[in-house]
């Protein structure tokens, strides 16, 4: 369908830098999502590459065709893209055919190939017995759907898509992920998609591309950002982590405030450090020879599919996920050993920020 390519942008407003030094290819027929916290530049980004925001520097290119750079724009009309935004902004006095078949219409496209498109369209995101419907009788992911329709009726070269998942409840966001990945798939369509759920970004792209204060903390694929974050914010971020001080010795690291806990390590940190571990990550050991900490269990939740777990460790609160079973056998003022079975190591840069943050 597309590449794209990005080369050294930069977005201020006034002295307010939102994105510094954004350079990357986006290949043809993936799926990226720009994840990251409000303000930190996503949607700037996807703005720029639509042609809603002219870059302060840097060039952005679709194919081979340069859209921002020099002296150069291209407006958004002639990018061949189509865009989704987080509120529907479908029609209102249009039904689910017309508002599907608006792109086509402001283009002079002839009646019989708009209809052809059109019920071409509806099929793939299952909206053809909605097609007379008007958007005050749908639901609010059918009316996503519409936008979405809407979006791919031009056959764009990319889908860009702002937070479209946001507005609808966790029921129809999970449907909706699914949907869009199929149709993704379906298509071969290049798609950006911009979002603050990690979940999101886990279950539908290629590559992620983490981003805070305007900086590009990390590229990876869904599994390469979640098991081996490159800094404890993308460690926060994506997912839940337990960060507990220590000391890397000749024995191994040796968990501050924890009377006997260290865990084995030969890596390159040195001195004080941040041990970080997922609640997945550590469990209630079966024998005590087993647990690395000892602690004393605080509090349990019954979360269905898990039993979700704190756990007083020393000074220390521990989050730990054990199987939904468990609920019925542990208890609060319980005492317990935790084992850790794997864990990322941080430098400890001694302030209440992340440590190695990109800025």
């Amino acid at each position: 369908m597309a590449v794209i390519r990005i080369d050294h942008v930069t977005k201020s407003f006034g002295d307010v830098t939102v994105l510094k030094e954004f350079t990357e290819v986006f290949r043809d027929g993936e799926f990226i999502t720009l994840l990251g916290p409000s303000g930190c530049g996503k949607t700037t980004m996807l703005r720029m590459i639509a042609g809603f925001e002219k870059p302060t520097s840097g060039e952005i290119k679709i194919d081979e065709l340069t859209v921002n750079g020099r002296d150069i724009f291209v407006p958004p009309e002639r990018r061949e893209i189509g865009m989704v935004f987080q509120s529907y902004a479908v029609w209102p006095h249009m039904n689910v055919f017309d508002n599907v078949a608006y792109p086509l219409r402001i283009q002079k496209i002839p009646k019989a190939e708009i209809e052809k498109k059109v019920v071409a369209v509806l099929e793939i995101v299952h909206l053809t017995q909605y097609a007379g419907r008007m958007p005050s009788q749908l639901s609010g992911g059918q009316q996503q759907r519409v936008a979405l329709g809407r979006a791919l009726v031009a056959e764009p070269k990319l889908l860009l898509l702002d937070e479209p998942l946001s507005n609808l409840d966790a029921k129809l966001r999970e449907s909706m992920r699914y949907e869009i990945k199929a149709i993704q798939k379906k298509l071969g369509i290049n798609v950006i998609y911009v979002t603050h759920d990690q979940i999101e970004a886990m279950t539908m792209s290629d590559r992620v591309f983490v981003i805070n204060r305007g900086i590009v903390q990390q590229v990876g694929t869904p599994i390469e950002i979640y098991r081996k974050p490159a800094n404890q914010f993308i460690a926060d971020f994506v997912g839940k982590v337990n960060f507990i001080k220590g000391s890397v010795t000749d024995e191994g690291i040796r968990l501050k405030d924890m009377e006997d806990a260290v865990l084995p390590y030969d890596g390159e940190v040195k001195g004080d450090c941040i041990v970080a571990f997922r609640p997945e990550n550590v469990s209630i050991a079966k024998r005590d020879e087993e647990g690395q900490i000892a602690g004393e269990i605080t509090s349990t939740f019954f979360l269905g599919d898990v039993t979700d777990c704190q756990v007083a460790a020393g000074k220390a609160m521990i989050r730990v996920t054990a199987d939904s079973y468990a609920y019925d056998v542990i208890r609060p003022a319980q005492k317990i050993r935790l084992a850790i079975r794997d864990f990322l190591v941080y430098r400890d840069e001694g302030n209440e920020d992340y440590g190695e943050i990109l800025t």
